[in-house]
C-alpha cells in the first residue's frame, strides 16, 4: 500500500503538537488543510488513526501509521542533507540551499535529564530534539506509542522493533539536611522514625522512596510531591523531607556538607538502558553514540550480565 508523505506528515504533527491548529502552525497550512489530510489518511487505512481529544492521541492503528510517519520525516531529512541540504523538511519560507535539521522525539527520565543527557546531546550537531519526560520504568511505553524513536530507559527487554544497549547504571542514596536527620532520624533510620518523618517524591509513578522505605519496614510516611528534578533537589536542600537522590547530584550537596547520606549502607541501583528503532540512520547512530559516549563518563558500570 502506497502512503502519502503530506498526510503521514499531518499525522505527526497533530499528535506531537496535540491540537488540529497547533499541527498547523507548524505545517503552514489551515488547520481545515490538516482535517482534510487526517481524514484522507483514515480513509486508506480503513480505521479511526486520532482521538479528537485534548491533547490529541493516537489510536493503535494510528501509532503503527505514527511509526512509519517519524521513519520517513527522519529519512526524508538525512536524503535533503545528503543532496545538500536542499528540499526534504526544510520550512516552506527557507532560503534555497539551506540546511535541513533532522527531529529525534527522545523520551528520557527526569534526573538523567538534569544530570547528563543534555551535554551528549550538546555533541550531535544538525539535530533537533523532542523531549519526552516519564520515569525510566516507563519510557519504553512512548517508544511502543510511536511518540519517540529513543529511550532511556530501565526495561533491558528490546521493544519490538528496537535495539537495546546498556548504559550504565545511576546510584541513588537516602539523604537529608544535618538538621532535619537530628530532629527526625535521632536513632538513625528505625522503622518507627522513618514512618513518621516527611519524604519528598518527585510525583506518583517515582517508587524510589518507597522501595527504600519497605527494605526498612516503614510505610505510611507523609509526603510532599514534587514534580521537577531541580527543584526536588532543593526542597531536599531545603529540609522539607528527606529523598533519595543520585549521586551525580547530590555529590557535591555531601561535600559541601548541605546534605549528608543519612544510612550509608542503603544504595538503589537503577540500571539504565538506550532503546532505538531498528533502522538505518546516520542521525540516529549518532545520537546513539553521544549518549552512550556520555553515560560511560558519567554513570556507573552495570554489574548484572549484560543482555545478548
Amino acid at each position: 500500500m502506497r502512503w502519502d508523505s503530506a498526510q503521514l506528515e499531518a499525522l505527526a504533527a497533530v499528535v506531537a503538537e496535540g491540537t488540529f491548529e497547533g499541527a498547523a502552525r507548524s505545517l503552514h497550512v489551515t488547520p481545515s488543510a490538516v482535517s482534510q489530510r487526517i481524514r484522507a489518511l483514515e480513509n486508506a487505512a480503513g480505521s479511526v488513526l486520532v482521538k479528537r481529544s485534548r491533547p490529541v492521541q493516537a489510536t493503535a492503528t494510528g501509532e503503527v501509521l505514527l511509526r512509519l510517519a517519524r521513519q520517513v520525516e527522519l529519512l526524508g531529512a538525512e536524503a535533503a542533507a545528503d543532496l545538500g541540504g536542499t528540499g526534504g523538511t526544510a520550512d516552506a519560507g527557507d532560503e534555497p540551499g539551506a540546511p535541513t535539521w533532522s527531529t529525534i522525539p527522545l523520551a528520557v527520565n527526569a534526573d538523567s535529564l538534569a544530570t547528563w543527557i543534555l551535554p551528549a546531546l550538546a555533541r550531535v550537531d544538525g539535530v533537533c530534539f523532542d523531549l519526552h519526560r516519564a520515569d525510566q520504568d516507563h519510557t519504553a511505553e512512548l517508544l511502543t506509542r510511536g511518540l519517540v524513536m529513543m529511550a532511556v530507559t530501565s526495561q533491558a527487554e528490546p521493544v519490538q522493533g528496537c535495539s537495546s544497549v546498556p548504559l550504565g547504571v545511576m546510584a541513588y542514596r537516602p539523604v537529608a539536611t544535618p538538621a532535619f536527620r537530628e530532629r527526625w532520624l535521632p536513632e538513625g533510620p528505625t522503622s518507627a522514625a522513618l514512618s513518621a518523618a516527611p519524604v519528598v517524591v518527585f510525583d506518583r509513578s517515582d517508587d524510589l522512596q518507597d522501595r527504600y522505605l519497605r527494605g526498612r519496614g516503614a510505610a505510611g510516611a507523609p509526603r510532599h510531591h514534587v514534580p521537577s528534578s531541580v527543584e526536588y533537589v532543593e526542597a531536599v536542600r531545603l529540609g522539607l523531607g528527606w529523598g533519595m537522590l543520585p549521586e551525580l547530584q547530590s555529590g557535591p550537596l555531601v561535600a559541601s556538607a548541605d546534605l549528608e547520606v543519612f544510612d550509608p549502607a542503603a544504595v538503589l541501583r537503577v540500571a539504565l538502558h538506550l532503546q532505538q528503532w531498528r533502522l538505518r540512520s546516520a542521525v540516529l547512530d549518532a545520537v546513539s553514540a553521544a549518549l552512550r559516549a556520555e553515560a560511560v563518563d558519567r554513570l556507573l558500570p552495570e554489574r548484572a550480565p549484560r543482555p545478548a
